[in-house]
């Protein structure tokens, strides 16, 4: 429990430059790759080795600050905060991709079908017909016609269920660090974890298979860039909570949260069932629709 109830003011540090120099360096590195500028490639390395320095040590000062209980209700405030107002500005990031969706499906491909007073049928090409999802592409060099849709059976199917499991099982692991349970708390976030890797793992088996039995790829027009869009991004987004729910765990093991203080915990709970509530809104628009 903290004892310090005044703001925490920290110590002049060299993090924040190094961070800044960090994802420069990642970005600057990203366009010579994408430019095939032969360095790109080692500066995008060398960049992402910064970030994760970065996060080793920042995240592990601010752990050291914690454990000394430099932290009081207001800095426990302040981080409520801006782990709302983080969770809020990912919630209006995947907004913008399923807005992109809505607006394809009932405006634009409608549109160039003919429907509407100001339609234009077969603005794309002879014998373009308005149908979700855009599988029957004209055989150019610039596009790669998928074979088929991505259905909502099978991995699809079975990934919900896993990460919505991994919800449970999260939630069951809150459950035990409130009564201060530790072999419950630890559990819980093995099983959370052990599902979110299974995701990841089942998620990149279906990537394989679209690519290499479905004919599914980014070029396969409208529908495949939206498809490995939005599941990508969120596929980045269970990487990045798995990896959180490991440090987590580490930490319980450690006996670093007690039920008066465990805001790290928090966080990262709440950062995995917004993660849970958006591939729900993928499965139903994305593969059920």
């Amino acid at each position: 429990m903290t004892t310090n109830e005044t703001y925490f003011i920290p110590e002049p540090s060299r993090w924040p430059i190094i961070s800044a120099s960090g994802v420069f360096v990642l970005l600057f590195g990203f366009i010579l790759f994408i430019n095939d500028v032969g360095a790109g490639s080692m500066i995008m390395t060398a960049g992402f080795l910064m970030i994760t320095y970065i996060f080793f040590g920042w995240f592990g000062t601010v752990i050291d600050e914690n454990l000394k209980g430099n932290y009081g209700s207001q800095v426990s405030t302040s981080f409520r905060q801006g782990m709302f107002w983080f969770i809020t500005s990912e919630v209006f990031f995947f907004l913008t991709f399923f807005g992109c969706l809505y607006y394809f499906r009932t405006i634009a491909i409608p549109y160039l079908g003919g429907e509407g007073q100001l339609g234009s049928s077969n603005l794309l090409w002879d014998g373009f017909t308005a149908h979700w999802p855009l599988i029957n592409l004209p055989d150019a060099t610039n596009y790669s016609p998928p074979k088929e849709a991505m259905g909502a059976g099978g991995i699809p199917l079975w990934n919900t269920i896993i990460l919505l499991s991994s919800g449970a099982t999260l939630t069951w692991a809150h459950w035990g660090l409130k009564k201060e349970s530790k072999n419950q708390l630890v559990l819980g976030l093995i099983m959370t974890v052990v599902l979110g890797l299974i995701f990841f793992a089942l998620q990149a088996y279906e990537y394989y298979h679209a690519y290499t039995a479905m004919g599914l790829k980014l070029t396969s027009g409208i529908y495949g860039s939206t498809f490995y869009m939005l599941t990508g991004f969120h596929g980045l987004h269970v990487t990045i909570g798995t990896i959180m729910l490991i440090v987590i765990t580490i930490r319980s093991m450690k006996d670093h949260f007690t039920e008066e203080n465990h805001f790290a915990f928090e966080a990262v709970a709440w950062y995995w069932h917004f993660v849970d509530v958006v591939w729900i809104g993928l499965y139903f628009f994305v593969y059920w629709l």
